[in-house]
Formats: structure tokens, sequence, C-alpha cells
């Protein structure tokens, strides 16, 4: 049996995902099914003795109709109105090479956040679906070169350029450059 998690933010997200999943009704190999995450996994996700990657937590959001942020959001504190560039909460991926830095954390009264991400050179980002349908997107790259592909087209990203869609299916971020990528992104729920 493995040790917990020693972050408090990883130990609140274990306990937040074992609620959603009994909160509508599912057993651990219902939601494997569902998310197409082993059981284990699962398991020892909920048990907080591993951390869930962003792909994990993307086909997990989408079990629960939540964007990633959201779920995230769910357990981090109630985010003030200001909030200064040490207080933003930053989560990272070790297993993807991705870091996502909540700008603008997500608010019940509120329809958009603002996040900034970073992949590291040749990571790769796969989401088999949107967590929620027509779900906007705003992203603006900042450094670096990404290649973001959606509804299976790929678009190219230098710095500077900005992408905006709506996300119905599939979509894959990828640093195509020999250094980091990092973007902007604005994410407005439909």
């Amino acid at each position: 049996m493995g040790e917990a998690l020693e972050d408090p933010i990883d130990r609140r997200l274990a306990t937040r995902l074992g609620e959603l999943r009994r909160e509508r009704g599912l057993t651990l190999d219902e939601l494997a099914t569902r998310a197409g995450v082993s059981r284990s996994a699962l398991s020892r996700l909920e048990r907080a003795e591993i951390s869930p990657t962003a792909a994990q937590l993307g086909r997990l959001g989408t079990v629960y109709g939540l964007t990633m942020s959201r779920l995230l959001a769910e357990v981090e504190r109630e985010p003030p109105q200001l909030l200064r560039a040490d207080q933003q909460p930053v989560w990272r991926d070790e297993a993807t090479g991705f870091t996502r830095r909540s700008l603008s954390p997500p608010h019940p009264g509120l329809r958009a956040e603002l996040v900034e991400g970073t992949l590291l050179a040749g990571a790769t980002i796969d989401y088999d679906a949107p967590p929620v349908a027509g779900l906007e997107h705003h992203l603006w790259l900042l450094a670096g070169e990404l290649e973001l592909t959606v509804d299976d087209r790929p678009h190219l990203l230098a710095p500077g350029d900005c992408l905006r869609y709506r996300l119905w299916g599939a979509s894959r971020f990828r640093c195509a450059g020999p250094t980091p990528a990092r973007y902007a992104l604005a994410v407005v729920l439909p």
C-alpha cells in the first residue's frame, strides 16, 4: 500500500473525486469504464496514493461534467477578487511536463476563468472529449511553439498567436519546439 500524498490540494482532490463518484452512484468499475481510467488507478487516486495526470482529470471531468479548473476550484479555497502572483494556485503534472497556474480561478457567479499553461519541450496532453460540450477557449501563446489540435484539425501557433475555438470533441496540446510553450487560456462556460 502506497503512502498518502503530502500536498493538501492533492489530498482534498482525492477526497472530492471519491465524493463525486459516490454522489453519482458509480462503482469504481463503472467509473473506470466511463472515464477510460483503470480501476486500480482510480482507487489509488481516491486514497491519495498518487496524483492524477492532466489527462486523467480531463477524463474524470468529462464524466462529471466539470472542467479541470472547476474540479480543482472545488478543492481550493474561495478565491479573493485580487489574486497576487504569489497567491495563484499552481498544479503540476510531472508525468507529462505540464504546469497549470490559475490566474483567475473559477467562481460560481462567473462564467470565465484565466489559466496560464506551460508544457515542456516535447510534452503532449491528449483530451478525449471536453468536460463540457461547447466549452469556449481563447488561447494566446506567450512563448515557444504549440501545436494545438481541435477536432482533428492541427494549428501550429507561434508567440503572439491567438486561437479561439469551442470544444466539441477531442483535443491535443503538444509543445512543438525546442523550448517550453507558455500560454494564457481563457476558459468560458457555454
